[in-house]
């Protein structure tokens, strides 16, 4: 059964959907099923692994209207065969109001990934940069969290409305939503600040915070433009590496009593 992953962080360009694209394939091409939910209006999840809807009427926004099922909606990868992409709309901008008070509106996902998740070893969801109705759903919808925090002085910052937002789900509508873990993006290790802020990562979530570290990498911004995950993209650049080391990191935390493909780089 899937491990269901949210990845968020409510304040924008941090890295989230490079994260969701590059983690996807990585375990993807490792042999685990994998199915990508796009739940950000910008969809580029979708076109970063050049994906896009089966047809009119046939994506997340149409789920939320019972006009398909999430299955209805899936897209193999055109590259890795394993992996799945549920695709985003620009349409999903006007979701909250679309849908008013409609009751349970906040399980929608939820109801729907329940009928795939013998289907994969791991469902993620690229959630948008807010706390809105989207992210609701797919923390509502989730097992863990994965937050990526951008190496800088105010990354910390920015944490607050998301902690509030975990614990209003917790209190309310999910009660097994728990902190997988924290890790860092556009880090520097020439600079004292990347280094300052890992200390206070590591200070503030101890064994939740990841080891591996993302740096900044001309490869990684290039991929999306190429419609490419950057393990297919560049693969013996510094950023594959790391999202492939994250993945192990991740792999293991999960999988830790079974065999696992996923093998560190070095």
């Amino acid at each position: 059964m899937a491990h269901v992953i949210a990845i968020s962080n409510q304040k924008g360009g941090v890295g989230k959907t490079t994260t969701a694209v590059s983690l996807a394939s990585e375990l993807a091409i490792a042999g685990r099923r994998v199915l990508l939910v796009d739940f950000d209006p910008q969809g580029n999840a979708s076109s970063g692994l050049g994906v896009e809807p089966n047809s009119e009427g046939q994506d997340v926004y149409d789920m939320f209207f019972g006009e398909v099922t999430l299955q209805e909606a899936l897209n193999v990868s055109p590259m890795i065969s394993s992996l799945y992409v549920a695709p985003s709309s620009k349409d999903l901008v006007s979701i909250e109001l679309e849908l008013g008070k409609t009751p349970g509106r906040e399980l929608i996902l939820k109801s729907q990934i329940k009928l795939l998740r013998d289907r994969f070893d791991y469902i993620l969801i690229d959630c948008p940069p807010s706390s809105g109705l989207l992210t609701l759903n797919a923390l509502g919808a989730a097992e863990h969290i994965l937050i990526p925090l951008q190496a800088e002085y105010y990354a910390l910052e920015g944490l607050s409305a998301l902690m509030q937002t975990i614990e209003f789900v917790k209190q309310t509508f999910n009660p097994n939503l728990n902190i997988l873990g924290v890790f860092l993006t556009m880090y520097d290790s020439r600079t004292k600040l990347s280094q300052q802020v890992e200390d206070e990562i590591k200070t503030h979530f101890n064994e939740l915070a990841f080891k591996t570290r993302i740096p900044r990498n001309v490869r990684l911004s290039e991929a999306p433009s190429h419609s490419l995950p950057i393990c297919l993209y560049a693969p013996d650049s510094i950023g594959a590496q790391a999202y492939h080391d994250l993945a192990v990191e991740l792999d293991q935390r999960l999988y830790a009593n079974s065999n696992s493909n996923l093998v560190a780089n070095g």
